[in-house]
């Protein structure tokens, strides 16, 4: 159980590495942002095809799979409509701060399927506990951007944006506790818990990262999205 907590907390941990990159470079070119949001995407799809998806499928019934899966993208659309709000008008900092705010705690319940999404892979036998840590690790930098640059721009000093990245980042290994403790109490949890994280993570790439890699610099977007899928493939192929 120890190593796997150690890999949620180092796929949680990478939105410290995207904030420190805000802070250290400034905010990322369109270019990179879109090669790495679709890299992102790409790692996410295929993940969800090619592993989620079949293993849901093994471990139960083909009902049990779309019931996770419908799940899981319900839980991330009420997450966004619960989030979501106008920003006041205006420059001043706190027009920054409180979209920085609502941008961290909108990963960091985002981060707790994840987690439980790991967890779940884990217990599968085979490489998807690995590759799914991989690919939350790589959706979490450009997230980690996404919550340092506005809190940076109202204000907040450099070790206090990394203070609360850290804190969203111990979400993820915080879910994957949960979704340990619920796939030994029953395997029955198995099943729906791989589906819920497909349906999440297909919302993820549909509804967040697509849109605004390919919003910015579509070729990068592509680009990135092609190798994530090609990794994913590789890695599936040769371990």
């Amino acid at each position: 159980m120890t190593s796997v907590l150690l890999m949620a907390l180092f796929a949680g941990l990478s939105t410290c590495l995207g904030a420190m990159l805000v802070l250290i470079w400034g905010r990322p070119g369109r270019r990179s942002f879109s090669l790495f949001s679709g890299l992102a995407a790409g790692v996410m799809l295929a993940v969800v095809l090619l592993d989620l998806i079949p293993a849901s499928l093994r471990h139960g019934s083909a009902t049990q799979g779309l019931l996770g899966f419908t799940a899981g993208i319900l839980l991330m659309v009420a997450l966004d409509l619960f989030l979501s709000s106008e920003s006041p008008v205006g420059n001043w900092n706190y027009t920054y701060l409180k979209m920085g705010y609502l941008i961290a705690a909108g990963i960091a319940l985002h981060d707790l399927p994840e987690g439980l999404a790991i967890a779940a892979g884990f217990v599968e036998p085979g490489h998807l506990g690995p590759l799914l840590a991989l690919a939350i690790a790589l959706h979490n930098i450009p997230e980690g951007m996404a919550t340092a640059a506005p809190l940076a721009a109202g204000g907040l000093s450099p070790l206090v944006v990394l203070f609360l990245n850290g804190l969203v980042s111990l979400v993820t290994p915080l879910g994957c506790w949960l979704g340990l403790l619920l796939t030994h109490t029953s395997p029955l949890f198995l099943s729906p818990l791989l589906a819920m994280a497909a349906g999440a993570m297909a919302y993820i790439v549909k509804a967040k990262l697509l849109p605004e890699c390919l919003r910015l610099h579509p070729p990068m977007a592509y680009l990135g999205l092609f190798g994530g899928i090609v990794l994913v493939f590789f890695l599936n192929l040769f371990f």
